[in-house]
């Protein structure tokens, strides 16, 4: 490997770092390129930091050359308080309840179990479902109490309802589909209804669950078999289970797909389309107005201009608190997490792509000391983030002081003093030109990438009856939840960001840690790394089933690992976000859905 081509001349740059900029072609970023020689040379400079890696050098006329090579935001701030929309539920309510009064009389009086397992599927998919819990656990109850007909589709719907919703079942229903050697029988290969719906049960297979990994692999083997001899909407949606099951998909995504679709099948029930229709565009009304606070906000911040180096990105970072929690009534949740993430992401910035590293190490300081006076000692562009979080912070700890009557400070400063810690960590990584082997770097990368952080501010904004005791509870006894949903959002972010932060010169990520560990190409990489996200699932899965932690906090681990897969599953949709993350953002949030 080597650098192909180095521009001698400088230019005036009008960066952060004020200091002169090459221009370089985009290297292969590995243990042994001549730029990490270099690099372990000169340590963190920021001339290194404020390359901009292009083909060409940069512009002269423009006179400007941003750190990491970040677009500017594609959503306007006064784009996103105009936005606007015809539902509300000032004048849409009345028929929201009455339309809810309607679905719950389907579910009481349906009574064959496989309709019943059905209805609540269609219910869940159209995103619904939040309207029942009651309804539907009654629902489930009576299911169990009766005999569910034995054909595969429905013993597979069975299997995956019951588990979505916590009840026991074993995978020994599958043993009737099963022959001696304990493989699913060939017969079943025609039944393509059957197969989709046991591919989709088997991703809520726990670790060590063999039935359930013989049923990913026969139902995936038969499904592309099949996929030249299906209908065209069949065809289409084995393609897009294969792609993305169920069990992965964000729930906000899953309801505004499949009300498209299902609106359009001749058989839809006219009550079920009409409620989902209404509350999905309800719910983006509230989501709407909350943007509208989160844009006046993160404006009167200053981070955008103080901290020009990072990423300014509200509307993407939405994505997340949606993501992990998207009902209409946790609205005060999704804004302090949405403020969560933007001020991480500026952080993170910091450390990756801009900090020298005698400076980062004040900053982590300055965090573990958690005091106004460390600001002091902290460089200029330091202290305005450093100020952004301590009042963050204290905004948080004052409303929980007030609705609750205890302090969390404790809880949450922990978690940002883990969080800078680990930042620091592949600071020092990077400066020193060491890549890691890939056990030591998820060591550290499960909580760089912010998951525990997130789950923690989360559960502590859940309304209802919390304690200190219930908190205390629920941290201890959830972390090999929170570990694993985090190590899926962490490899599932470095599936989609390691190219980009390769080129622009950032610590090595998972794949480039197993590439140099192990002699892999980058595809078997990749490959490896998708297999520990499987895995991964696995081991949430089976938290999410053993543990008694608090549905709601199971829910939001689930659900984080999900968005962190729908965010990267295209590349970075952060850092680059004009394409999909921007189709995604405008189906979400912008367009209401029109009846065809």
């Amino acid at each position: 490997m080597f650098l192909n081509k180095c521009i001698n001349e400088t230019t005036a740059c009008s960066s952060p770092c004020g200091l002169p900029c090459s221009a370089v072609i985009a290297y292969p970023r590995n243990s042994f390129s001549p730029w990490l020689t270099t690099g372990r040379k000169l340590g963190r400079s920021r001339v290194l930091r404020c390359f901009t890696i292009i083909s060409k050098p940069c512009s002269i006329e423009a006179n400007q050359c941003r750190s990491a090579n970040y677009h500017p935001s594609i959503w306007d701030p006064e784009l996103i308080e105009s936005l606007t929309t015809p539902y509300s539920y000032e004048f849409h309510g009345t028929k929201l309840e009455n339309l809810k009064k309607e679905a719950k009389n389907l579910l009481a009086f349906v009574q064959d179990p496989s309709a019943t397992l059905n209805l609540i599927d269609l219910i869940q998919r159209l995103g619904v479902a939040y309207h029942f819990g009651k309804e539907i656990d009654e629902a489930l109850n009576n299911v169990r109490r009766k005999t569910v007909t034995e054909d595969l589709y429905t013993t597979s719907l069975l299997f995956r309802i019951l588990r979505e919703h916590g009840y026991p079942i074993s995978t020994d229903v599958f043993n009737r589909f099963r022959g001696r050697d304990g493989k699913f029988m060939d017969t079943l290969g025609a039944d393509v209804a059957g197969l989709l719906s046991l591919y989709e049960a088997s991703h809520l297979g726990m670790h060590g669950e063999d039935v359930m990994e013989e049923a990913k692999r026969f139902s995936t083997e038969h499904l592309k078999s099949s996929l030249g001899k299906l209908d065209c909407d069949l065809c289409i949606q084995v393609q897009q289970s294969l792609q993305v099951p169920l069990h992965w998909k964000m729930p906000r995504i899953e309801a505004r797909t499949f009300i498209d679709v299902y609106q359009k099948q001749d058989t839809k029930n006219s009550t079920l389309i009409e409620l989902a229709m209404l509350d999905y565009n309800l719910v983006q009304s509230v989501y709407q107005q909350e943007l509208k606070e989160l844009a006046t906000w993160w404006r009167d911040l200053g981070l955008k201009e103080k901290m020009s180096f990072s990423r300014d990105r509200l509307m993407e970072n939405y994505i997340w608190a949606m993501g992990i929690i998207c009902e209409p009534e946790f609205s005060k949740c999704r804004m302090y997490l949405t403020k969560f993430v933007c001020i991480l992401t500026a952080i993170d910035d910091m450390y990756d792509v801009y900090g020298l590293l005698d400076e980062l190490e004040l900053f982590t300081r300055a965090v573990n000391q958690w005091d106004i006076r460390a600001m002091k000692d902290l460089p200029e562009y330091m202290r305005a983030c450093y100020l952004a979080l301590l009042n963050f912070v204290n905004d948080l700890g004052h409303g929980i002081l007030k609705d609750h009557g205890f302090n969390i400070a404790r809880y949450i400063r922990e978690e940002w003093k883990k969080l800078c810690q680990s930042y620091l960590t592949e600071a020092k990584w990077f400066d020193n030109g060491y890549t890691p082997a890939l056990k030591e770097y998820l060591e550290n990368a499960w909580i760089s990438v912010g998951g525990p952080a997130a789950i923690v501010h989360a559960s502590i904004l859940q309304p209802g009856s919390m304690t200190e005791k219930s908190l205390d509870h629920g941290f201890k006894h959830g972390r090999e939840l929170i570990y694993w949903s985090s190590l899926i959002t962490r490899l599932s972010d470095d599936l989609g960001t390691s190219e980009a932060e390769s080129a622009r010169g950032d610590v090595a990520k998972s794949t480039e840690c197993y590439m140099i560990e192990g002699g892999m190409s980058k595809e078997e990489a990749r490959q490896h790394i998708k297999g520990l996200i499987a895995h991964s699932w696995e081991k949430l899965n089976e938290e999410s089933y053993k543990n008694s932690l608090p549905r709601s906090m199971t829910k939001m681990c689930l659900n984080m690992a999900r968005t962190a897969q729908c965010i990267f599953r295209h590349g970075d949709g952060i850092g680059t976000s004009s394409g999909a993350t921007k189709d995604l953002l405008i189906s979400l949030i912008v367009e209401p859905i029109t009846s065809d």
